[in-house]
Parts: structure tokens; C-alpha cells; sequence
């Protein structure tokens, strides 16, 4: 086996508006505290390129998502070979150019700040597929691999569940007399250490990748787990992201001191877009009552619910809404030896989905899994978390109110209701199970 790397600078000018946080105008930026990065890694596995790409973004859109993947595959690579993820940082740019820049940053289109986020989106995508290929071009490393999984403890279930995130996988590359070139690590942890202000900043990943690069002189690249649930136990601050950040990568540093398992190839790889389907009743009495209700919310509700609600009555008015949402999902697995899994999933999934997949295939050390892949079309609840509702009754994508209807992070995302339940067959955790489940 043999690797490559590369990363590029992907911060973008002040004054454009940041995501992660709804308001009633832009939250433009008027600093960087640290620069954004994309950054690649190659592992060639007998000639054929198995390419991590991920970038320090809230998420990418269908349509950012899927343009790259158009444009990687123009150059010879099979979509399943292709990982694109965000990291998730809630202190990076909006690139979002639908509905959700209106409802959750009230910016309206045509505006100079949609100007802004369409020119920054067009020099993205083409940063990200220059990147990959003066990667491809790179004279790989041949190397070793090997992979163990650290403890690491400052998330927590903000929805009330079991579920807590405490996986650390790490994936070391090592020249072929073992020293260390490049780390792949991960972590199932909002990027929400930082504070919500007006400063560019990668959060508490970005800080610990620097800390890794900094300290082993190797290069490092971070995958947000399933985090849809899991925030930092500490209230969000600069201290608190110094804290996180550097707790992440000095365990990082302590775990690849000493080899893990060797991993080796075949790399087999599998990709597929998931439709899942949303709990919409497509007549017209009960689109009348949506409607009726959507409007109770647009006059008694905060900013960003209510030009959601305002947007869903001009959906429903024009019979434009969408039942369903794809949700790309793709595993790789190592084959040689023990083998270890690699589980890709689009959309926020909670954390339940992790610890399925635990459960059932070999535990932390057979299976890595990790969210924000490809496209990011809502949070993917449980179906615990759609019964209940949660502490926060947010990922379950429903609110107290109207309870059938798109809320809570639904509203987020432009949707016009929630996942459907197991009840019906066909709900998100069922079907994304079985999707997993065909796919390992």
C-alpha cells in the first residue's frame, strides 16, 4: 500500500456570513482566529486511489456535493472510491444557496451576501477538485497501516439518551521502517467548543489536527462521527475549545506512539444514495390544516421559525415541497487480516446509529463510523428520538406544538415534516439500517 496527502487553504475573505447558528441577519465575519482547510489523503491500494477528502465546512449542500463528486469521477475515480466529508464547524461560511440561507441567516436572494456565498461555493468546489487531483499526481509513499481506538470523554448526549460518543478510532500510516507519515482520526463531537462570535475558526477538530502536525511533524486529517446528539460537556468558549482541542490531539499523539493492528487492503468499497422518506399526508384537508398551522407559527414564533413557516406555506401553495431526502452512505472495508470497516454516512446521524453498528459488526475495533459524508440533507433521528422527542425535542425534527409537522432542526434544513417512523415500515432508522446491513 501507498499514501498521499495534501491540504489547501480554504478560508474565505471577512465580511462573508458564517453558518451554524440561526439569527435574524448574516453573522458576517470580521476575523480569522485560525485559517479552514481542505485537506486529501490517497491510500493506493494495488494501483487503485481510495480518496478521503474532508473540508472545514458546517456541510455540503446536495448541490455542492454532488457537483464535486461529478468532477472526481470525470477523472477516472469510481464514486465509491470518494469520500467527501465536512468537519462541521459551526464558524465557517455559509455556502448554502436555497431556502435555508433566508430561514435560519434571513438573508434574501438577490443579495450582495448571496453574491458572496455563490462566488465563495464556485471557488470551493474548485479548490476541493484541484486538491484531489495534484494529489493524484503525487508520488505516493509506500507505507503500513494500523489502527486502534483511544477513549476520549468531553461529549455528552444533549438529547437525553444512553447513547454517549467515546470512540477515538485512529488510522497511522507508517514508512515501510515505521515511522509515522499521516494520521486519519476521528471523534463523534458537535464542533461547538468555540463560541457562536464573528471569528473564523476550524473549532475543536481543527486545533487538534494542528496540535498532532505540530508536535509528530506527520500530517493529520479529522472525521466528525456521529455527532447529531453529542455537544461538548463545556459551555462553548475560546478556553473551551483550547481545552478540547488540544485534550483531542494529545491523545491522539499518545495513542499513535505505540502501533495498532495492521490493517491491510483488498479496499473494498460501496456507495449508495438512501432514500428516505418523510411523513407527509399528500391531501388536500390535511395540507389545509398544515397550512393553517404553519401560518399560527409564522405570526408566534421567533425569526428563523417563522420564515420557515412562511416558506412552507408558499411550498404548500405551489405543491413544491419533497417527500423524501437521499442520504449517501458508504462503506469501505480493509480486508486483509482482521478486517476493520469503515461506515460513511450523510446527514447529522445521532449517535444511536454508531452504536448499532457496534453492536453489531465486532465492536469499536471492527467498525469505524463517521457522519457528515456527502450531502447533508437534516439530522437523522432514531426512532426513540422520534418517539420522544428528546430533551431538546430538536433532531427528532419535530416541535411541541404541531407535533406532525417539520420542527426543531426540520425547520433548520427547509423541510416540510419529519422522518417517518419504523410504524410505517419504511422509517429513517429502518431504512437506513437496512441499507447498512445489505451494504456490510
Amino acid at each position: 500500500m501507498a499514501i498521499a496527502v495534501g491540504k489547501v487553504d480554504i478560508t474565505p475573505g471577512l465580511g462573508i456570513a458564517l453558518a451554524g447558528y440561526a439569527g435574524d441577519g448574516p453573522r458576517a465575519a470580521t476575523g480569522v482566529n485560525r485559517p479552514l482547510y481542505a485537506r486529501c489523503t490517497i491510500i493506493w491500494d494495488t494501483g487503485v486511489p481510495n480518496i478521503i477528502v474532508t473540508a472545514d465546512v458546517l456541510a455540503f449542500p446536495p448541490s455542492i456535493h454532488r457537483a464535486i463528486r461529478s468532477r472526481i469521477t470525470a477523472l477516472g475515480v469510481a464514486s465509491s472510491d470518494f469520500v467527501l466529508t465536512a468537519t462541521h464547524t459551526h464558524n465557517g461560511p455559509v455556502i448554502n444557496d436555497d431556502v435555508t440561507a433566508y430561514t435560519l441567516y434571513n438573508i434574501a436572494d438577490p443579495s450582495p451576501e448571496r453574491d458572496t456565498i455563490r462566488a465563495y461555493a464556485a471557488r470551493l468546489q474548485d479548490q476541493i477538485v484541484d486538491l484531489v487531483r495534484e494529489t493524484l499526481t503525487e508520488t505516493p509513499t509506500a507505507c503500513t497501516l494500523d489502527y486502534q481506538v483511544a477513549d476520549e470523554d468531553f461529549s455528552y448526549n444533549r438529547e437525553g439518551l444512553s447513547s454517549v460518543e467515546r470512540d477515538l478510532p485512529v488510522l497511522v500510516a507508517r514508512t515501510l521502517d515505521g515511522a509515522a507519515i499521516a494520521v486519519l482520526f476521528g471523534y463523534g463531537c458537535h464542533p461547538v467548543s468555540g463560541p457562536g462570535e464573528t471569528l473564523i475558526d476550524p473549532d475543536y477538530t481543527g486545533l487538534a489536527v494542528s496540535v498532532i502536525e505540530d508536535n509528530a511533524g506527520i500530517f493529520a486529517q479529522f472525521l466528525t462521527g456521529a455527532a447529531g446528539d453529542q455537544n461538548p460537556r463545556n459551555a462553548s468558549s475560546w478556553p473551551a475549545l483550547a481545552a478540547d482541542g488540544t485534550d483531542l490531539g494529545q491523545t491522539v499523539l499518545t495513542t499513535l506512539a505505540t502501533p495498532g493492528r495492521p490493517i491491510s487492503g483488498p479496499i473494498l468499497t460501496a456507495y449508495r444514495d438512501v432514500d428516505i422518506k418523510l411523513d407527509i399526508t399528500d391531501t388536500p384537508d390535511n395540507l389545509a390544516v398544515a397550512r393553517a398551522n404553519f401560518a399560527v407559527r409564522q405570526a408566534n414564533s421567533p425569526g428563523w421559525i417563522s420564515r420557515h413557516a412562511e416558506s412552507m406555506i408558499n411550498q404548500i401553495d405551489a405543491h413544491s415541497f419533497t417527500f423524501s431526502t437521499p442520504v449517501p452512505v458508504q462503506v469501505w472495508r480493509f480486508s486483509g487480516g482482521t478486517p476493520l470497516r469503515m461506515v460513511m454516512i450523510g446527514g447529522e446521524p445521532v449517535a444511536g446509529y454508531a452504536a448499532h453498528c457496534r453492536d453489531n459488526y465486532g465492536g469499536s475495533d471492527g467498525i469505524w463510523i463517521s457522519g457528515y459524508a456527502g450531502e447533508v440533507p437534516a439530522y437523522l433521528p432514531s426512532d426513540e428520538l422520534l418517539t420522544t422527542g428528546g430533551a431538546w425535542h430538536y433532531a427528532c425534527g419535530w416541535s411541541t406544538d404541531y407535533p406532525g409537522m417539520g420542527g426543531g432542526a426540520m425547520c433548520a434544513y427547509g423541510l416540510i415534516a419529519h422522518y417517518l417512523r419504523n410504524a410505517q415500515g419504511n422509517g429513517v432508522e429502518h431504512t437506513l439500517i437496512a441499507a447498512l446491513t445489505s451494504m456490510l
